[in-house]
């Protein structure tokens, strides 16, 4: 993940913690007004995901099928990327899920 994507994130908690205090959301210094949606990047991230899924598939069955353009070593890259790359989502998730359950747990 890159720091930006990371400091959008926490101009989103910022926000929403302004908001559940009463105060109106302000933009932090250097900080576009606007943000960035917090859905938009997340969406952005799964779709990265699943490219590099369908790249990784496209790969297989053009070499399965005996193209010539297509060694095994491009394969077998693209295939480890496509599966560290959704592992890493699937940790992104279960981290993602960890903090909403910690956040509703807590005492108010």
């Amino acid at each position: 993940m890159k720091t930006s994507a990371i400091d959008d994130v926490l101009a989103q908690l910022r926000a929403a913690a302004a908001l559940a205090a009463g105060k109106p959301p302000q933009a932090a210094p250097g900080e576009p007004a606007g943000g960035v949606d917090f859905g938009t990047v997340l969406k952005g991230a799964i779709n990265q995901v699943n490219g590099t899924q369908q790249e990784a598939g496209r790969l297989a069955r053009e070499f399965e099928i005996g193209n010539p353009n297509t060694n095994l070593q491009d394969v077998m890259v693209s295939l480890q990327k496509a599966n560290i790359s959704f592992q890493t989502m699937v940790q992104v998730r279960n981290k993602l899920i960890s903090a909403y359950h910690d956040i509703m747990n807590m005492q108010v």
